[in-house]
């Protein structure tokens, strides 16, 4: 559900820039995205129907400048003042030092009272698929077994062992999506039944991330459940695509997939471990335990192009209630004193996420 909300700085007293203006005026939105196209395009007409500015950025155009009176944050677009609410929607690739810079100002936008959805530190977790294992894992969120380390030989044992019992490993890199780079290792079906060692970890940064290969059959598919504000709201197979690779991106194809409870209840759980506001969530069916789903990578900075074609929620919209609803008292406070029935019900909708 969307509708109008009654948008008042989320300070009337101040625009964050650390003086007092005593003015109130629409909520300033920042979108953090590398690039603009469909996507930002959703975002900024959901911001614009709730009567909010939002204005595109991109992180590498941000920096720090102590000399920058009263916080020492360089925004385009916001002069001396700071964003009422930031939507990260994409995060450029660079150099380490390039990311840690991009990183440390959303870290800092947090630091000055800025609700940054979502914001580093999960992003943090998410972007690193070495601690999304170790983090499913410690909250006992059903994923396939892992294996990460820069010891080429340790990886070259593990790979051994699991060849052994006739299973295979995918190789993946620590930091990507859309199913680039990923490998399948191990277990040979049919002749030559000689295992092919591990491949150079070269083009992985010397990183052997190694994941339990789950087979999906033929022509097999995976799950992306969205998880919004701590609620899954929509979900989709992901069939067929690149052989076993199943993204959207690799060529699969759609389809709206009911979102049952144990689906449903898995993907929450695997945000939650995250700290994610909002996530895309990979899953895939155990052989094992068809009551049990197995989480494969949690995405902290989620596309929905594909899972919008096959769902009749506005994803934009959605994600857009959940932000201005859960992360800025001042517009829940705002639309209860509305009286719309609306609202209301929009309100009874986020109520039981604080």
């Amino acid at each position: 559900m969307s509708l109008p909300l009654p948008l008042v700085s989320a300070d009337p007293a101040s625009r964050r820039d650390g003086t007092a203006s005593g003015a109130q005026g629409p909520l300033r939105i920042a979108i953090m995205a590398d690039e603009t196209g469909w996507h930002t395009g959703r975002l900024k007409k959901a911001f614009r129907a709730r009567g909010a500015e939002a204005r595109c950025i991109d992180l590498a155009d941000c920096r720090f400048d102590t000399t920058w009176e009263p916080h020492g944050l360089v925004l385009p677009g916001f002069g001396h003042t700071l964003p009422d609410a930031v939507f990260v929607r994409g995060i450029a690739g660079g150099t380490f030092e390039q990311v840690t810079l991009r990183l440390g100002i959303l870290h800092a936008l947090r630091e000055s009272g800025v609700p940054v959805y979502n914001d580093a530190r999960a992003i943090e977790r998410s972007v690193d698929k070495s601690m999304t294992s170790f983090l499913l894992h410690r909250h006992g969120v059903p994923t396939p077994a892992t294996w990460a380390g820069e010891s080429a030989a340790s990886a070259q044992r593990v790979l051994m062992r699991e060849a052994a019992a006739g299973r295979q490993v995918v190789l993946k890199p620590l930091f990507g999506s859309q199913g680039h780079g990923l490998k399948r290792l191990g277990a040979r079906k049919t002749p030559p039944r000689t295992l092919a060692p591990l491949p150079s970890l070269k083009p992985y940064g010397q990183v052997a991330y190694l994941q339990r290969y789950v087979d999906g059959g033929h022509p097999g598919f995976d799950w992306r459940v969205l998880v919004i504000g701590g609620r899954a709201v929509a979900a989709m197979r992901r069939v067929g695509g690149k052989d076993w690779i199943h993204n959207f991106a690799q060529g699969a194809v759609c389809e709206a997939a009911e979102l049952d409870a144990p689906l449903a209840q898995t993907a929450v759980r695997a945000t939650e471990a995250l700290g994610l506001d909002y996530a895309g969530v990979d899953l895939i069916p155990d052989p094992h335990d068809a009551a049990t789903p197995l989480v494969l990578e949690v995405n902290g900075v989620a596309a929905w192009r594909g899972l919008q074609s096959v769902t009749s929620i506005d994803v934009a919209a959605a994600l857009v209630d959940d932000l201005l609803l859960r992360k800025l008292p001042a517009q829940r406070q705002a639309l209860a004193q509305s009286g719309d029935a609306a609202a209301t019900a929009v309100l009874a909708l986020h109520g039981r996420h604080g």
